[in-house]
């Protein structure tokens, strides 16, 4: 009789023996993340049956398997699994525990949407801009934490539309950076005037410090990134995008910690045209 190893056996004993020598792959069962009350999805992903159906749409394009091969993700489980992540922080194996996949399987789909490469953790300088209502309109993430955020500032994309006049209006920013036309800070020994622009100063700006607190509320991977510093900064960026959808789609908000103080030494001076147009402000409202 031919040897049941040998690849081109044509005996048909034999090939009923390699068959009985072959692994077969078992694949377990993978529960639909979907099929579960608003409650619980939005304890574990942070979002609603339609808030994450409506990102299945966003990203299904860009992210869905081209075959069903070796029983593929669908793309409602791909953003499942890395809204866990993202929601959680937890390590690679936690979260295939709780969606029933391996560790491999989940570091590959936390990676096709640009995130995840488990190696060490780094602090990063995160600067954010937003509006009233909490929605990100600019971050730059990609500096280590030592950098001081004027710096960071001063090298930013907006620092050069603001500077050449292609944007209108101010931003507000705490005593770390200097004073300028289109970024007004506070006063640093405000008289009786000053002190009525510096409260409207930190009750606007506190805006931002909100937004800081919802992401890493609605986020806990942001507390303690076990990530390559490239593979942080891509997780910030996405968690941003994450919150403004959520934000846009009116999901259900987390409870804020108390703020915190971001304020630094400012070490560039204050910009003389910066310091006349903070003093024009509070002669015609603040005086």
């Amino acid at each position: 009789m031919a040897c049941p190893f040998v690849r081109d056996v044509v005996d048909e004993e034999a090939l009923v023996l390699r068959r009985a020598f072959r692994r077969e792959r078992v694949f377990r069962d993978r529960l639909d993340p979907l099929a579960f009350p608003d409650d619980h999805l939005y304890e574990r992903y942070r979002f609603s049956a339609d808030g994450i159906r409506y990102l299945c749409r966003l990203l299904g394009p860009r992210i869905m398997h081209r075959t069903a091969r070796s029983h593929a993700l669908s793309v409602e489980q791909m953003v499942c699994v890395a809204l866990r992540f993202f929601a959680s922080g937890a390590f690679l194996y936690s979260v295939g525990d709780a969606e029933q996949l391996n560790k491999a399987t989940i570091c590959r789909t936390i990676r096709k949407a640009d995130f995840v490469n488990r190696k060490s953790f780094h602090s990063i300088n995160v600067q954010m801009v937003c509006n009233a209502d909490c929605v990100i309109s600019n971050v730059v993430a990609k500096w280590p934490g030592s950098v001081h955020d004027s710096r960071i500032f001063r090298a930013s994309e907006i620092y050069q539309c603001l500077s050449q006049g292609e944007f209108s209006g101010v931003l507000l920013g705490d005593r770390g950076y200097g004073c300028q036309p289109f970024l007004l800070t506070p006063f640093t020994d405000p008289q009786e005037a000053q002190q009525a622009y510096n409260h409207a100063h930190a009750r606007t700006r506190a805006r931002v410090e909100m937004t800081f607190g919802l992401l890493k509320a609605r986020f806990h991977c942001l507390h303690k990134l076990r990530v390559s510093p490239v593979r942080a900064c891509d997780i910030t960026v996405a968690c941003a995008v994450l919150h403004n959808v959520a934000c846009l789609r009116k999901e259900r908000a987390p409870r804020v910690p108390p703020a915190m103080d971001w304020d630094n030494p400012a070490i560039f001076p204050d910009d003389d045209s910066g310091r006349l147009l903070r003093d024009q402000y509070v002669l015609n409202y603040f005086s």
